[in-house]
């Protein structure tokens, strides 16, 4: 039956449990808590492929075995008189693949009528009127009745007109187009291309003239594109078509649907219980039932390859399909839902603000199909038709990963957030304790208590959509190293300033204090007045701003804007807090975060520096490390561990340098 137990959030109906999960414990009185739905066939490693049907296959077939009949004799007279004739052909034992292609037999293609020429004397429509009419003309002087021949002379005089001519040509024209042709031959291989590396690697060694030529030929760009287009061609010409058609069945009208079953792609859909029934309860993007658009969710399966599937679990379903090989025959009953009309998802780019690992989600439909990533991954977003549980592929993984996988939606993840939020417990016995909410073991509503005046949805980090940006040659991003004391951004920045003085600058920062001898207004600092520097510092014109000796200080988004105007790269060194500000700036800032090493390591380089930190200020500064990334990391494009000084420098330079020649992810509201 279906349940509402609020499978990611208030009105979620999911399926009825029908897997055990093992080591979770159940609603309520214990039981083990089973998953809602089962991947027909992920795991095991059996997966499922579209095709077409035996009878268009045996079509196909009878068409070739025609044609190569017709032609048999003469390939044969053909390759007799070539191998007469003396000269030095290809080996075919030196190549496998093409002494097995060479035992095929050869076949024919199909030729355009489009580009025919029109024969001289042909059976063209000119031809057929003059038959016609000399036809006409002998019946003519047969009749002897007066009336008989004033009719021919009349259909003589109607077919001479030149608008009757014109229609009849129209006619044969259109007659001559509507007449069924043979369909053309199936490919023999899709893999010419790599059929002609290995002919072109026989044929290096050949002194022959012929040789000499068709190796010359076939490294001509214009027939190398030739070759390729005919190898995509040839594989959605090789590629199985799905097959589907509607039959009666014990009074139902019901669904019949061929696929077939293969090693590289899984079937990509799971399927629920309601009562007795076996219902498709997801179609996953990429798989062989996205692709062919004959499963849909809803459809209740009755029979996989005359197998009666009606009351058994859907684990049991698993385990069939698990042993099933080659072409599968769904019969189904169609979905009663209405199926909106097909559209092209776009795809969302997203940032993960949390680490997420299926296994231990006990709300996730479908354990198999769970797609795990940790902080700070990209992750593309393919469909939300469900808003709870997206689909999704991981950055990188598109190519090694054919189904997409689920991840929690939005709204659902910041649900389940909320309802892990610690709170106070107010027990006299023990204050100030933390007591963590998860209902890891007890489906329930989640409810967002967003109208608390203390909590707001922005509190709870999930995603954040993202774009590619490759910065222009003119405008470089900012640099801004993040990092507790003593971790070494200062002294990468400073020397980065040293080493390449055209290439990098820092900004000028504002000051209100009196200027000094040597000092110049804009090179050293930019003195203004107090009453100045407080009206843009509310006006929120600094990335940060202070007082040391009552005097304020403070760097401002210009002075960042005009060393990137300058063509030269901003260097900051900014405390965390000011990130926020940076970040929403039209600036683009590249944050990299300056971890600290172990804290032996630490010792070891502050005392090359003639400082002797004690243990607890070390202890200290990694606390403070480990606060500042679990606060502000997600605003931290990468970070590098500073372990050996030398390195780290280097690590600076080569990720600069990848942003002249690399894209990078930004949030996609930086491009709007």
């Amino acid at each position: 039956m279906i349940t509402s137990h609020q499978n990611g959030g208030p009105g979620y109906v999911t399926e009825d449990p029908m897997g055990p999960v093992n080591g979770t414990e159940g609603p309520g009185s214990g039981d083990k808590l089973q998953q809602r739905e089962r991947a027909v066939d992920v795991p095991p490693g059996d997966r499922v492929v579209g095709t077409v049907s035996s009878m268009v296959q045996g079509s196909r077939s009878s068409a070739q075995m025609e044609r190569m009949q017709q032609y048999q004799e003469e390939l044969r007279r053909k390759r007799e008189e070539d191998a007469n004739k003396g000269k030095h052909e290809i080996d075919l034992n030196a190549s496998l693949r093409l002494k097995k292609l060479a035992q095929n037999p050869a076949k024919t293609g199909i030729d355009n009528p489009t580009f025919e020429a029109p024969e001289v004397g042909g059976e063209g429509p000119g031809r057929v009127l003059e038959d016609l009419l000399e036809a006409l003309r002998r019946v003519q002087s047969c009749l002897v009745d007066t009336q008989s021949q004033a009719d021919v002379a009349l259909v003589l005089g109607m077919l001479h007109k030149e608008d009757f001519q014109s229609a009849f040509t129209i006619h044969s024209a259109v007659t001559q187009q509507m007449q069924p042709r043979g369909s053309p031959p199936l490919p023999l291989t899709s893999q010419a291309q790599d059929l002609c590396l290995e002919v072109q690697y026989i044929l290096q060694s050949t002194q022959h003239k012929e040789g000499v030529e068709l190796s010359n030929l076939l490294t001509t760009p214009h027939l190398q594109a030739l070759i390729q287009a005919h190898d995509r061609v040839a594989e959605q010409e090789l590629e199985p078509d799905p097959e589907e058609s509607v039959i009666q069945y014990m009074g139902e009208t019901v669904k019949l649907v061929r696929l077939e079953k293969a090693g590289d792609m899984p079937l990509g859909a799971t399927v629920r219980n309601e009562m007795d029934s076996v219902v498709v309860s997801r179609v996953v993007k990429g798989g062989t039932a996205e692709r062919s658009g004959l499963l849909a969710e809803g459809d209740e399966i009755l029979q996989i390859n005359g197998v009666p599937v009606r009351g058994k679990n859907v684990n049991e379903v698993h385990d069939l399909l698990t042993e099933m090989h080659g072409t599968l025959t769904f019969l189904l009953i169609p979905s009663s839902q209405k199926k909106t009309p097909p559209h092209r998802e776009t795809v969302m780019h997203v940032r993960a603000y949390f680490n997420y690992d299926p296994s231990d989600d006990p709300y996730v439909p479908c354990r198999e199909l769970g797609l795990s990533f940790r902080k700070g991954d990209i992750l593309h977003i393919i469909s939300q038709d469900d808003p709870n549980w997206w689909q999704a592929y991981r950055e990188g993984d598109e190519d090694n990963q054919p189904l997409a996988g689920l991840v929690p939606g939005k709204s659902f993840q910041q649900q389940r957030e909320a309802m892990k939020k610690t709170i106070v417990d107010r027990n006299p016995d023990s204050p100030g304790k933390e007591i963590t909410i998860y209902t890891a073991h007890k489906p329930q509503p989640l409810y967002l208590p967003l109208s608390r005046p203390d909590y707001s949805a922005d509190d709870i980090l999930t995603y954040d959509e993202m774009a590619l940006y490759h910065q222009p040659a003119s405008r470089k991003r900012p640099i801004a190293l993040i990092g507790p004391p003593n971790s070494g951004q200062d002294e990468l920045r400073r020397r980065l300033l040293s080493i390449q003085p055209d290439r990098f600058a820092s900004a000028v920062p504002h000051t209100t204090r009196s200027p000094r001898i040597h000092e110049k207004n804009g090179r050293e600092y930019h003195f203004v007045t107090r009453l100045a520097f407080e009206t843009d510092d509310a006006a929120g014109k600094f990335i940060e701003s202070g007082e040391y000796d009552r005097n304020l200080y403070g760097t401002s988004c210009d002075s960042v804007r005009q060393v990137i105007n300058s063509g030269r790269i901003c260097l900051l060194c900014l405390h965390t807090k000011s990130l926020r500000v940076l970040w929403s700036s039209n600036l683009k800032p590249y944050v990299i975060f300056i971890a600290p090493p172990s804290q032996e390591r630490l010792r070891t380089l502050l005392a090359k520096d003639g400082k002797n930190p004690k243990p607890e200020e070390l202890k200290e500064l990694m606390e403070k490390a480990w606060e500042m990334e679990q606060a502000y990391g997600h605003l931290f494009d990468t970070a590098i561990v500073n372990s050996e000084p030398e390195t780290a420098f280097h690590e600076l330079l080569r990720l600069i340098d990848k942003l002249d020649t690399e894209p990078q992810w930004v949030p996609s509201s930086w491009l709007c």
